[in-house]
C-alpha cells in the first residue's frame, strides 16, 4: 500500500509539471523514510554524491562543451557540406543530406537536441525548396537527429555504461552499427518519399569537386577521425577522446576558422556548464534510486514473476520495449534510463542477453522517446528553432516512428547487428 502511494506521488509530481529532480528525488526520499527509516541521512548523501563520482562521467561535460563549440562555429557546417557534396545528386538529394548530415554532426556532438537545432537552421529551407512537403521536412529533421544518440560519441551510451558498468568503447562500437542501420532505414524512406513527391535529384558534382570539398573540410573531418579512430585503435579512452575533442574544437574554431572569439568562448562555456549541471543532478538522484532498487531486490522480484508466468526471453524483451516506449512519451531520456535500467538490467543478464545488445535496445527506445508525443524533447527543440507549430511537427514525425519501430524489432531480435562491430574490434 505504501509503495503504491509513493509511485502515485511520482506520477502526481510529473503530471503537475515539477522538475525531474523532484519527480525522482521526492519519491526516493519518501521510500527511504517509509521502508529504511533507520538508514542514516549521511548514507543517503553519500549515495547521491558517490553516484556521480565516476571517471567515466567526465566524458559528458567534455562532449557537451565540444558539441556547443562546433555547433556555433564552422566545423558542423563543413561536415554537412561534405555530405552534401557526396549525396546531393542522389534521388531524394537534400533528404539524404539531412540523414547523413545528422549522422556526421552526431559523430562529433552526441546530442540529439543540438543536432536538431544545427541541422534545422542549415537545411530546412533547402528541403522546402527541393519540393518536400513541410510536414515531411519537419519529421525528417527531428527523426534523423536520433542517430546522434547512437553514433559515437553518445552521451546516452555513456550514461548507460555508467549505470551498468558496460565498456563505453564497446557500446560506442555497437552504437555505430545500429546508428548506420537506422540511418539507412531513414534514407530508404526518403527515397520512396522523393519518388512520391516528384523530387528531382540535385546536380551531380564531378569527383574533383567532391575531393575538393573533402579537402576544404579537412579540419572538420579531423574531429571524428580523432574521436573514433583514437577510441577504436585503443590509443585513447572515450574520456580522453572527449577532452582532446574540446581542445581541438577550440583551436580549430578560434585559430583556423576564426569563427569564435574569447567572448563567444566564455558564453559557450557557461551554457555547457549549465547543461552539464542539469544532467549530473539527475544522475546523482539516479544513483540514489539505483541504491534503493538494489536494497528492495526489485530485479529478483521481476525474475521470480517471470519464472512464475513461464515467460521467456522474447516476452521479456517485448515487455522492455513496451515499458520504455510508454515512459519515453512522458519522461526525458536520462530519467527514463535512471528509473528503468537498474531493475531491468540484471533480469536481462539472467536471460543471457549481452550487455551491449541490451544497451542498443535501451538507446533505440530512448531515441523513440525523443520524437514521440506528447513530450518528445526534439519536437519542441524543432518548434523553437524553426518557429513551426508543434502539432505540425508531430504530424510529420509519425511515419518515422513507424520506421524506428521496425528497426527496433530488428535490433531486439537480431543481436548480431549490435554485436558485430564490438566483436570485430574487441573480440
Amino acid at each position: 500500500m505504501i509503495l503504491t502511494l509513493i509511485i502515485l506521488l511520482a506520477v502526481v509530481l510529473l503530471a503537475a509539471g515539477f522538475e525531474m529532480l523532484l519527480v525522482l528525488g521526492v519519491p526516493a526520499l519518501a521510500y527511504k523514510e517509509a521502508f529504511y527509516g533507520k538508514l542514516p541521512d549521511a548514507a543517503v548523501v553519500q549515495k547521491i554524491v558517490g553516484g556521480i563520482d565516476h571517471s567515466t562521467l567526465l566524458a559528458i561535460p567534455f562532449f557537451i562543451f565540444a558539441a556547443n563549440l562546433m555547433g556555433s562555429g564552422q566545423i558542423a557546417r563543413q561536415l554537412v557540406g561534405v555530405v552534401k557534396a557526396l549525396l546531393g545528386h542522389t534521388r531524394g538529394g537534400i533528404g539524404h543530406v539531412v540523414v547523413g548530415g545528422s549522422m556526421a554532426f552526431g559523430s562529433v556532438s552526441g546530442s540529439a537536441p543540438a543536432t536538431v537545432a544545427a541541422m534545422g537552421r542549415m537545411v530546412y529551407p533547402e528541403m522546402r525548396a527541393a519540393g518536400y512537403s513541410d510536414k515531411f521536412s519537419l519529421g525528417l529533421l527531428v527523426a534523423s537527429a536520433e542517430t546522434a544518440l547512437l553514433i559515437p560519441p553518445s552521451i546516452t551510451l555513456i550514461v548507460y555504461g555508467w549505470i551498468t558498468g558496460t565498456s563505453i568503447s564497446q557500446l560506442f562500437a555497437g552504437g555505430l552499427a545500429v546508428g548506420v542501420v537506422l540511418g539507412i532505414a531513414f534514407s530508404v524512406f526518403v527515397h520512396l518519399q522523393a519518388i512520391k513527391d516528384g523530387v528531382q535529384p540535385g546536380p551531380k558534382l564531378p569527383w574533383s569537386a567532391r575531393f575538393r570539398a573533402m579537402w576544404d573540410a579537412k579540419w572538420a573531418l579531423g574531429m571524428p577521425v580523432i574521436i573514433l579512430g583514437g577510441i577504436y585503435s585503443g590509443v585513447i579512452t572515450p574520456t580522453e577522446a572527449a577532452a582532446v575533442s574540446v581542445v581541438y574544437a577550440i583551436l580549430v574554431e578560434m585559430i583556423v576558422f576564426r569563427s569564435l572569439d574569447l567572448k563567444g568562448l566564455f558564453k559557450i562555456t557557461e551554457e555547457s556548464a549549465i547543461n552539464t549541471a542539469i544532467i549530473f543532478v539527475l544522475l546523482a538522484m539516479g544513483g540514489l534510486i539505483s541504491f534503493f532498487v538494489t536494497l528492495a531486490q526489485v530485479p529478483n522480484s521481476i525474475i521470480s514473476f517471470l519464472d512464475a508466468a513461464d515467460a521467456g526471453r522474447i516476452t521479456f524483451l517485448i515487455a522492455v520495449n513496451v515499458c520504455f516506449f510508454i515512459a519515453g512519451m512522458f519522461v526525458d531520456p536520462n530519467s527514463t534510463m535512471l528509473v528503468l535500467v537498474p531493475p531491468l538490467y540484471p533480469v536481462a543478464l539472467s536471460f543471457g542477453i549481452d550487455p551491449v545488445h541490451f544497451g542498443m535496445i535501451v538507446t533505440l527506445n530512448v531515441c523513440l522517446g525523443m520524437i514521440t508525443p506528447p513530450f518528445g524533447l526534439d519536437i519542441f527543440v524543432a518548434s523553437s528553432t524553426l518557429g513551426r507549430p508543434v502539432a505540425q511537427i508531430i504530424a510529420g514525425v509519425w511515419p518515422f516512428v513507424v520506421v524506428n519501430l521496425i528497426v527496433l524489432l530488428l535490433i531486439t531480435y537480431i543481436p548480431q547487428i549490435s554485436l558485430f562491430v564490438p566483436r570485430l574490434f574487441f573480440g
